[in-house]
């Protein structure tokens, strides 16, 4: 929906304004259709607005209640901000706007830090305690929306991406060591609160930080499924097609409050047909569906067009694609890690980039299926690990999931620019060890779903899309729904290939010929084989002076890796001098030295 700025001064000093002016000029892409700013003695807050809901200037930010003395910067939506707006009304509070930050800033005054318990959307907000000085920021259930903060003796500063931290300037842009290994144990992702850079953090999913004048602070997690069996349901596969077929269909309908038109982005495959299906079960007509495919490279298809064409057809849609030459790719790469908040190596990235490029041109709003492979277990490496022991399960994680072992990682690297111990297998081995999470699967479901989907895909779909000023919902993270999925059994997950009752209801809604086709991705056949001009951009980026210096990666395998770009490939078949090559490219395009 938007994009937010701030500064909490310590020391006594008043904000630097003109740094809160650069952070959120930064931020344009992502809320084209407004700019605000806010200062009151420690506290500086910058806004630019992307207008869904409330499409009035009674609906601009920062927003300032003068009587209950709070000013707030939010970013996402709110799906059940008129309930809670009858509800507050109900006690007692008047309402100036039709908007869901309102009700935000009123449900702050009614219950406090506990109004995020009544929340049910994606959202990242800041909220100012005139009175106290105190400032809270609070992070959504399943980390949909973004909140990245640096920090030190004298100074918070957040916003709603790592650039933006950049451009205020005074941030410690030295590799953090830990993040590096995350980064090249699971391709690509660093979980909250690390990021790349050792200056910059993140606040994690499900989290309110309440931040002190004196600068000290709290966390608290608010939301954390058990991942353990419901007794109610059983392991009746009816019943539990049944819940979760009307979780769907509550999530999907929630998603279409707005004041603009929504779209749905349609790969074809079956989470996102599912969408349109219960879309159009809703009485939705003439819904605008978009789909993208590239040229064929080396004998790969780069489209899925027969499938969305065929949804599209199924439920007469109003549906658009584009199909992209290759020679449009380099600028396009450059484009789409332009717009990332951190280095990921998941090609599709640019896929999403120029798709959304397309759609924002038409709508404000899409739907997209984004988490139904981690909440539903949907991927082939799952059966693996749920073959484990409940004790075994981190040790079957990192065998089925992990990149590379701790030792080949080590090999990839520069002396010192790693860490001397496993750091990535600790992290699941802590995590894990949680209460909970009754099975290796359910262990395996709960780290992917809550310590690194935020990171991933869900992090690439709202990077790539509010690059265009264009929201993107995702129903599949509902929380709702998540939380009934992470009670299912495992066998009503894993049977059928992995998603069994997703592909259970969609054998009672959809064509049969998308339920039972082969697992489809987002193709990006030239990046994914090093097509020439890719091959070129990766060339020049390991070979420059600035990539030397840094030091990160041994030199001779990178000379190694560029004589023969498709011999080295990740534990799970991916391109590994992609990898090394995404991260470089990424701090040198947000000019990391």
């Amino acid at each position: 929906m938007c994009g937010l700025s701030g500064e909490v001064r310590f020391d006594g000093g008043r904000p630097d304004l003109a740094a809160v002016e650069r952070m959120t000029d930064v931020l344009e892409p992502r809320g084209p259709d407004g700019r605000g700013a806010w200062s009151q003695g420690a506290v500086a807050l910058g806004h630019r607005r992307l207008k869904i809901i409330d499409l009035s200037e009674r609906g601009a930010q920062p927003m300032t209640d003068p009587e209950l003395g709070l000013t707030a910067v939010f970013n996402g939506c709110v799906y059940n901000f008129r309930e809670l707006r009858a509800r507050l009304e109900g006690l007692g509070h008047r309402f100036s706007s039709q908007s869901d930050t309102e009700v935000v800033v009123k449900a702050y005054a009614e219950w406090g830090q506990s109004c995020v318990d009544r929340l049910v959307g994606m959202f990242a907000f800041a909220l100012v305690e005139h009175r106290t000085g105190r400032v809270v920021l609070v992070r959504d259930r399943l980390g949909i929306k973004p909140l990245y903060v640096t920090q030190d003796a004298h100074r918070l500063r957040f916003a709603s991406s790592l650039p933006a931290l950049l451009a205020g300037g005074g941030v410690d842009t030295s590799l953090d060591p830990v993040a590096l290994h995350q980064y090249l144990s699971w391709h690509g992702t660093v979980p909250a609160p690390r990021t790349v850079l050792a200056g910059v953090r993140k606040i994690p999913p499900a989290t309110v930080r309440v931040v002190e004048p004196d600068g000290t602070h709290r966390d608290h997690c608010y939301w954390q499924p058990s991942y353990t069996r419901r007794s109610d349901l059983g392991e009746d596969q009816a019943l539990w097609r049944e819940a979760i077929h009307e979780a769907l269909r509550t999530a999907v309908r929630r998603r279409t409050v707005a004041d603009v038109p929504v779209g749905v982005l349609l790969s074809g495959g079956l989470d996102s047909s599912l969408i349109v299906a219960l879309m159009a079960e809703e009485g939705q007509e003439g819904l605008a569906t978009y789909a993208m495919g590239f040229e064929a490279e080396n004998g790969e298809d780069g489209d899925e067009f027969r499938y969305s064409n065929l949804v599209a057809g199924t439920f007469a849609t109003d549906h658009h694609q584009f199909l992209i030459p290759s020679d449009r790719l380099p600028s396009a790469l450059e484009a789409a890690i332009g717009a990332m908040s951190e280095p990921m190596v998941s090609h599709d990235a640019v896929a999403f980039h120029m798709l959304s490029e397309q759609v924002a041109k038409d709508v404000k709003v899409v739907l997209c299926g984004q988490g139904a492979d981690e909440v539903f277990a949907g991927y082939h490496w799952y059966p693996q690990i749920a073959s484990a022991a409940r004790h075994d399960a981190p040790a079957a994680y990192a065998d089925a999931y992990f990149d590379r072992p701790h030792n080949d990682l080590t090999a990839m690297l520069d002396p010192g620019a790693g860490t001397s111990h496993d750091i990535s297998r600790e992290f699941v081995r802590a995590h894990m060890a949680a209460p909970g999470a009754e099975t290796a699967l359910d262990a395996a479901l709960r780290m992917d779903v809550h310590a690194l989907m935020a990171d991933d895909p869900v992090k690439r779909v709202d990077n790539m899309t509010m690059a265009w000023g264009l929201e993107a919902r995702v129903p599949f993270l509902d929380h709702e729904l998540v939380e009934l999925a992470a009670a299912c059994p495992p066998q009503l997950k894993l049977a059928q290939g992995g998603k069994a009752v997703l592909k259970d209801i969609g054998r009672k809604i959809l064509p049969a010929e998308v339920v039972d086709r082969p697992k489809g991705y987002f193709p990006v056949p030239a990046v994914r084989h090093m097509a020439g001009p890719v091959l070129a951009r990766v060339q020049e980026a390991l070979t420059a002076p600035e990539s030397r210096r840094r030091g990160i990666f041994d030199q001779h395998l990178v000379t190694e890796m560029l004589a023969a770009p498709n011999l080295h490939r990740t534990h799970r078949g991916a391109n590994t001098l992609w990898q090394v090559a995404s991260l470089e490219i990424w701090l040198q395009a947000h000019g990391v030295r």
